[in-house]
């Protein structure tokens, strides 16, 4: 529970008046846009997601970077994108997540950009398969000032840990972790907050006290555990877990797996928050994850003018129309249970 507390008093910190401001006038429009059904929004997003790369080191199976599945090029974000995209942004901007897809420290510049955020004065955070974090690594790490660092688990032994993360080492994973938290003591830091990210599935269901355990062992800050995202939910999926409270999806009285979560005709994410894809495209969310809602290009454009463009009004007008006619919308977690 402190690092609970000390992780929301250091997002507390990043407030300023203007940033206050700008959540307020986003709150409003978008309470107003529920009740009339007008798009128009009222402010400038206060949490943004900047993909790193799309490369990945490994190939877990419900993953386009994994599966190496993606239509959309591939590549690594490059500095002077990422630096005037925040240059624009940062003022009314709270939060800034590194990951969108892919392994954020294939990029070779991925801290350079952190650094160079935290210095505007955003909480910053990622997530991290963790088999890069060398100990140069988990030294620069805690050094830039990243706010969270994820660090996907998804096991308690080898053979767990693998059916998922194809290709994974667990002891690479707990050994980047264990490297972080010796850093941060070191290096007396309160900073990055430590995550381990369990995603429970079928094969790991079983392990969820012993993640807890090793989780207090090395001594991370928190535990989530997260439902999976199952792009073809059906009987016998090798995946969805047998305990119910765990699973993102249930069979509908008609026999169609479908998500739990009520798909209402909103949703405060299109709002507050956006994705902008390594080479500057900008999509609604993480559940676009192949970019086929591109609703601007920053390479062409600043951030204000798409932000308010008709093209964004058209999809936020959509949302509040038929939430459930749009494809991704049908498997947004948005509203179903991550437990800690």
């Amino acid at each position: 529970m402190l690092a609970k507390a000390r992780d929301a008093f250091l997002w507390s910190r990043k407030a300023t008046p203007k940033r206050l401001r700008n959540a307020v006038a986003l709150w409003t429009s978008f309470q107003r846009a529920k009740r009339t059904k007008d798009p128009r929004i009222g402010g400038m997003p206060f949490s943004i997601s900047f993909e790193p790369t799309t490369a990945c080191n490994l190939r877990c199976p419900e993953c386009p970077s994994g599966l190496r599945s993606f239509t959309r090029p591939t590549g690594n974000l490059k500095q002077d994108l990422f630096t005037r995209v925040i240059d624009e942004l940062y003022p009314d901007l709270w939060a800034l997540t590194f990951y969108f897809q892919g392994e954020p420290y294939i990029n070779p510049g991925f801290l350079d950009m952190v650094r160079y955020a935290n210095g505007k004065g955003l909480y910053t955070a990622t997530s991290t398969n963790a088999h890069f974090l060398t100990e140069e690594k988990a030294e620069e790490t805690v050094r830039s000032g990243l706010s969270r660092l994820i660090i996907s688990l998804d096991g308690t032994t080898q053979e767990t840990y693998v059916s998922y993360r194809k290709e994974g080492e667990l002891a690479k994973v707990l050994e980047g972790a264990e490297r972080i938290v010796r850093w941060k003591k070191r290096l007396k830091s309160l900073t990055p907050h430590v995550v381990f990210q369990f995603l429970v599935v079928k094969p790991n269901e079983h392990q969820i006290p012993e993640a807890r355990a090793l989780a207090k062992r090395i001594g991370v800050d928190d535990l989530w555990l997260k439902t999976a995202q199952i792009y073809d939910p059906k009987d016998q999926h090798p995946l969805i877990p047998t305990q119910d409270k765990y699973a993102r999806y249930r069979r509908s009285d008609s026999g169609v797996w479908e998500v739990k979560n009520r798909l209402d005709d909103d949703c405060w994410k299109m709002w507050h928050s956006c994705v902008i894809t390594w080479d500057g495209r900008v999509v609604p969310c993480c559940f676009d994850k192949d970019a086929h809602h591109v609703l601007g290009d920053l390479r062409t454009s600043s951030f204000r003018e798409l932000w308010h463009s008709q093209a964004y009004n058209d999809f936020r007008r959509s949302l509040l129309r038929s939430r459930s006619s749009i494809e991704m919308c049908r498997n947004c977690s948005e509203g179903s249970p991550v437990w800690a």
